[in-house]
């Protein structure tokens, strides 16, 4: 416990200032955050994680990640199509390999081309936002909010199991009263905002970071369980990896822009 202290500490501390340098600082640490993310991935799926099928995952990655706009001031690519370009790259390594790379795993590495690269590309963008820093803070603080909340209200009355099947230590008191801190902070957020959020509609995003963020993690957890891992890396001593850490951060940031539920 007192490594997982220190280093959440230490870790949370570098992303916190990184995110306040905000810039090609901060968008460079999510760039490199997702290439680790993807790198655990395809680990996980007993693929070498610097093969040949690997790289084109990586370019995919820093294709929908990279601050293209930073350089010359507007994509060559959108998102649909350099994931549909990863997507013919990839299929055509199980054709050329006769099928020794077989779709099943071909797909997962898409897979995890979009749900990585697109999580973290919005991770990045949410801090390019007008008030970028605040917004940024808002979502991280009620993800953060909704783990706590969930572990401790789960230690102190959890009896019953949400998901045993998939995550036996998740109860679903905990999972409401995660909710409940959630919507707290984010109300929290919106007191102090001068007037940048409603109470209101800071109740949705405190209700969607909770649920989607947990959904997140059971995501999380199912793959693994698939794959019979228990942490998707060790870059974190005491945390796991990357993904283990913001499994509920690439979910979450997706959301909330796809369904606008920020007032930007």
């Amino acid at each position: 416990m007192k490594q997982r202290i220190t280093t959440g500490i230490i870790a949370g501390v570098l992303f916190l200032g990184f995110c306040m340098l905000g810039g090609p600082w901060y968008h460079g640490l999510v760039l490199l955050m997702a290439l680790i993310g993807y790198y655990e991935f395809v680990k996980m799926t007993g693929v070498k994680p610097f093969s040949g099928v690997a790289l084109i995952g990586y370019a995919g990655i820093i294709s929908i990640v990279f601050p293209w706009e930073m350089v010359w001031e507007v994509r060559p690519l959108s998102l649909f199509q350099v994931t549909w370009i990863v997507m013919l790259l990839l299929m055509t390594v199980s054709v050329v390999t006769k099928n020794r790379l077989p779709i099943h795993t071909i797909a997962m590495l898409f897979i995890g081309v979009f749900y990585i690269g697109t999580g973290f590309y919005y991770i990045a963008e949410s801090r390019h936002l007008q008030h970028g820093l605040f917004w940024t803070f808002l979502l991280l603080g009620s993800i953060w909010a909704s783990d706590a909340g969930a572990y401790f209200v789960g230690k102190w009355i959890g009896k019953n199991k949400l998901w045993p099947s998939i995550s036996p230590n998740k109860t679903v008191e905990g999972a409401l009263g995660g909710i409940a801190i959630a919507v707290v902070t984010s109300v929290v957020f919106a007191l102090v905002s001068d007037g940048l959020i409603s109470w209101p509609r800071a109740i949705v995003i405190g209700i969607a970071c909770a649920v989607v963020g947990q959904m997140g993690d059971l995501i999380q957890s199912a793959y693994k369980r698939v794959y019979n891992i228990k942490d998707s890396g060790n870059l974190l001593p005491g945390h796991g990896g990357i993904l283990d850490r913001c499994d509920s951060w690439i979910v979450v940031f997706p959301f909330v822009h796809i369904l606008m539920l920020l007032p930007y």
